[in-house]
């Protein structure tokens, strides 16, 4: 069972990636001083991938849980 955990901390950490992504793209677009409208654009398509990395972190951390739990 320490393969799934070892695949949980790996998934989660994709996932913690991809969240200081999302954040580091938002903070740029905001320091752009761009318009409202063209903000809101483009934190929109930034919102998915932050939610495909919040479920891909909350995924992996079930792995370890189960992993540990198994092993």
């Amino acid at each position: 069972m320490e393969i799934i955990v070892w695949i949980g901390a790996a998934l989660s950490g994709l996932g913690i990636c991809g969240m200081v992504y999302s954040i580091v793209a938002v903070a740029r677009a905001k320091r752009a001083g761009l318009p409202d409208e063209e903000l809101r654009a483009r934190i929109s398509t930034i919102l998915p991938i932050n939610l495909i990395a919040l479920f891909v972190s909350m995924i992996g951390l079930m792995a370890v849980i189960i992993g540990v739990m198994l092993g």
